[in-house]
């Protein structure tokens, strides 16, 4: 079996985290999945999937030869559809889902811009608070923020949110700004459901990570709503970095007790698992990761620098 082979066993092993769908899949015999992976290790002198009786992982090796491997195959792809002329200019439709608030904050602006440059492709938003699943609802890309689970997804991280207390410059002049965690219970919470569930904040004290249940005043489902009622000056609330950077560029908007943020949350684009990448959501990929990327990476920055 040839390298280019092996590397594509790699890679659908990787994602199916199992021999016998592969074989399906590829159109080979269990035992010939085997031996092109014990092919590749051993040329390379690298394992690269812990193995137990009922299930494969990637070791540390394996997750970086992994994104190695993805890339190779995508540009020998890209190579192939070039010559042959399908990658001139991408056409077709794409459906993309993600949370309704980041759909309208990041990705909106992004999918405009990339209708502008690629006039033969159209594309459907789904915007909901849910998971979706992307096979049964038809789904080219999501735009998961979380850490993901083992799946049959492929998944390429973009960057990373925070999750934040905010309040208005007004009501810290009021009341007063917390000092510890233990102060919230001295303040007026606006909590939401999906962020602050049963009311409990989640941080991290002395590099551990604790939760402090609280009493809010106001509870609500939906996030904007929230940050509205906070802007207002009618207490603190929790949001994701992306979704006050504006307020808190502004200054209508500032974080508390950024000291005690819990880490980073990662941002995914991921898609459903298969060789065949259509044109269009290969356009999409090379078009949107960066411009994600940049994004968020300017919600960070303003999270951070306004930090009191």
């Amino acid at each position: 079996m040839d390298r280019l082979r092996e590397m594509e066993v790699f890679v659908a092993v990787a994602a199916e985290g199992g021999l016998s769908r592969v074989a399906r899949t590829l159109g080979l015999s269990p035992p010939a999945v085997t031996r092109a992976l014990a092919a590749l290790e051993s040329r390379i002198d690298t394992w690269l999937f812990h193995r137990t009786t009922r299930s494969l992982s990637l070791t540390d090796a394996g997750i970086r030869f992994l994104a190695n491997a993805q890339r190779l195959l995508a540009d020998i792809e890209h190579a192939e559809n070039d010559a042959s002329g399908a990658g001139v200019m991408p056409r077709g439709h794409l459906t993309v889902t993600a949370s309704a608030m980041f759909g309208r904050t990041v990705l909106m602006p992004i999918i405009a811009g990339f209708l502008d440059v690629h006039p033969l492709v159209t594309v459907t938003v789904l915007m909901v608070d849910r998971i979706v699943d992307m096979v049964e609802e038809g789904v080219d890309l999501a735009i998961r923020i979380s850490h993901l689970p083992d799946s049959s997804l492929v998944a390429r991280r973009v960057g990373a949110v925070r999750r934040l207390l905010v309040a208005s410059p007004d009501y810290l002049a009021r009341r007063g700004s917390p000092a510890v965690p233990a102060d919230l219970r001295d303040h007026a919470v606006i909590a939401v459901t999906g962020l602050m569930p049963a009311g409990a904040w989640h941080h991290v004290s002395a590099g551990r990570p604790r939760s402090i249940a609280l009493a809010p005043r106001l509870t609500v489902n939906d996030t904007a709503s929230a940050l509205s009622s906070a802007a207002a000056g009618y207490g603190i609330t929790v949001a994701l970095s992306y979704m006050v950077t504006k307020a808190l560029r502004r200054g209508d908007l500032v974080p508390v007790l950024g000291a005690f943020a819990p880490p980073e949350v990662p941002v995914h684009l991921v898609m459903a698992s298969g060789h065949h990448v259509a044109p269009a959501v290969r356009a999409f990929i090379e078009f949107a990761v960066p411009s994600i990327t940049a994004a968020l990476g300017d919600c960070t920055m303003a999270a951070k620098a306004d930090e009191i």
